[in-house]
């Protein structure tokens, strides 16, 4: 199985936390071949609406397009950069990673460096390196030239393309959550290629979510959807060292992971179980005590509250330049949402 050419543009799209216009462009031009409109508002985040075909329910299906990334937070007389998180890191992962740093002239490319083994004391050798013993080298002679090519508040990713690994998986930067946005994209374009729903589909393509969901508590509060499902990732339980007794079995080619727990609806758990099981869709289960962690926290309690689901795609390494994902648990996930779409009764109430 190939990577979708959707799906590989989204990957290879540099978009951080507050910078997504990239990967949003990428979004809204493929939406566009089949979304009856297609829109982005001031915070980046983009919609793409499939018409109703009866008086159903809005249907807001919700994947965040942002990434982790870096900032520039310093240029030093020597001509180095020195930078913070956007979003998430493990830090030791940074070390001797090829950067693109998006600036105003261009993507500019860079190193991350950081002190040789060989000149630190034993003890150092033994500490997880942390970013402030790291800088960005893009090959400056001194600070002046550094700052002829690069401000204060640029922002860099991972350089690199997707990888098609064997049995249909692929490894890349990014695909937290570039997963999620393209499954939103695909399952509309599956709801609207099958004529509509009862009520709208609204693929969204939301920002910010790494860094406090700013785009789905903006997106929820204006659309004012009759419920919603959050797309997000989840770890894959099948890698060495990871507790299944702590996180549940989700293993590759399982399918996508259905959460249930306090801040999701009931409901709208159980139509998606129903979903899968009549159209043979393989999916896992995941229970959450208390928040998600993911987009569904801010929607549920938008306004006067929001029905709200949250469905996963299985993911090795997350956070790191190699996440790897089996491509047919993202078809799956897909499918499973335009099912449920097409099923949803035109007269379901959601009051408990």
């Amino acid at each position: 199985m190939t990577i979708p050419p959707v799906l590989s543009s989204l990957l290879t799209a540099h978009g951080p936390s507050g910078y997504e216009t990239t990967p949003a462009a990428v979004w809204r031009d493929a939406a566009a071949a089949f979304a009856a409109s297609v829109e982005a508002d001031v915070m980046g985040s983009s919609t793409a609406r499939v018409a109703a075909t009866g008086a159903g329910p809005s249907l807001a299906i919700v994947g965040h397009i942002d990434e982790i990334g870096l900032i520039v937070t310093h240029i030093e007389e020597s001509g180095f950069l020195r930078f913070t998180g956007v979003g998430g890191w493990d830090a030791q992962v940074l070390v001797g990673q090829r950067v693109a740093v998006a600036t105003r002239e261009g993507v500019l490319p860079g190193v991350v460096g950081k002190k040789p083994i060989h000149l630190l004391d034993a003890d150092d050798r033994k500490k997880v390196p942390e970013m402030k013993a790291m800088h960005i080298d893009i090959g400056a002679v001194d600070g002046e030239a550094a700052n002829k090519l690069v401000r204060v508040g640029d922002v860099a990713v991972i350089a690199g393309d997707p990888v098609e690994l064997q049995s249909g998986r692929v490894a890349s930067r990014s695909m937290d959550n570039r997963l999620g946005c393209y499954v939103a994209y695909e399952a509309a374009r599956l709801v609207a290629e099958a004529g509509g729903a009862a009520g709208e589909v609204i693929a969204v393509a939301a920002v910010q979510e790494e860094t406090g969901f700013g785009g789905s508590t903006t997106i929820a509060h204006s659309l004012e959807p009759g419920l919603a499902i959050a797309v997000d990732v989840t770890h894959a339980t099948d890698a060495p060292g990871i507790d299944e007794n702590q996180l549940g079995k989700h293993h590759f080619g399982s399918g996508p992971v259905i959460e249930r727990g306090t801040s999701l609806h009931p409901l709208i758990s159980e139509l998606l179980i129903e979903a899968a099981e009549a159209e043979k869709i393989p999916y896992t289960l995941a229970a959450s005590g208390r928040h998600t962690g993911t987009d569904a926290d801010a929607i549920y309690r938008s306004r006067g509250g929001v029905p709200t689901g949250l469905v996963s795609v299985p993911l090795r390494y997350m956070h790191s330049p190699v996440e790897v994902v089996q491509l047919d648990d993202v078809e799956n996930t897909a499918k499973l949402l335009a099912a449920f779409a097409l099923r949803l009764p035109a007269d379901v109430s959601f009051e408990r």
